[in-house]
């Protein structure tokens, strides 16, 4: 025996505009959906990140401290290791997500670029390049440099649009009248 039950739709529903679905997960449930972030570009960024500071040591220029007794480009370049883990940390427990992302990717990408690539780079590509014995180890530091700040301006993009449509989805999913506080007679 089939029972056919009644399905209420958006017509039915007092305050709600026909067509529209309504959003039936929870704040928590939306602000989670924010903070599933894919990790995988995170990871290969940290790794590429890593691979680059090594690429500095190994050549011996344009480092600081802690190599050397002076704070440099370098030094505070550190800084994003405790804020990429602080990130993983945060993203895990679902307090931060999408923004927090694009919000480090974005500005690291831009720093990268200004710092070996812009027209008053501190660090040219020659620097990179001419500083092995071998001319292919200098072009593979160099082609991981630019694979880092790909890697970083595509997780800035990727980022800031899940950012932004989470932020929409918040904004379509908040009930019709709430937020109103002038009560319509």
């Amino acid at each position: 025996m089939r029972l056919d039950r009644h399905v209420p739709n958006n017509a039915d529903i007092p305050g709600r505009r026909p067509g529209k679905v309504p959003d039936r997960r929870t704040s928590r449930d939306r602000r989670r959906s924010n903070t599933q972030v894919p990790r995988a570009p995170i990871y290969l960024a940290l790794v590429l990140s890593g691979g680059h500071h090594l690429d500095h040591v190994v050549r011996g220029n344009h480092t600081g401290w802690p190599v050397t007794d002076h704070a440099t480009a370098f030094t505070y370049s550190l800084l994003v290791y405790p804020l990429i883990f602080l990130g993983l940390y945060l993203s895990s427990a679902g307090k931060v997500g999408a923004g927090y992302w694009s919000l480090l990717s974005g500005p690291g990408a831009l720093f990268l670029t200004a710092i070996h690539l812009g027209p008053n780079a501190v660090e040219p590509p020659a620097e990179i390049i001419d500083q092995y014995s071998t001319p292919l180890i200098g072009w593979l530091a160099f082609t991981l440099l630019l694979t880092l700040i790909a890697v970083l301006l595509a997780t800035f993009i990727h980022e800031t649009r899940l950012w932004h449509r989470h932020r929409r989805s918040s904004q379509h999913s908040l009930p019709h009248d709430e937020g109103n506080t002038h009560a319509r007679g």
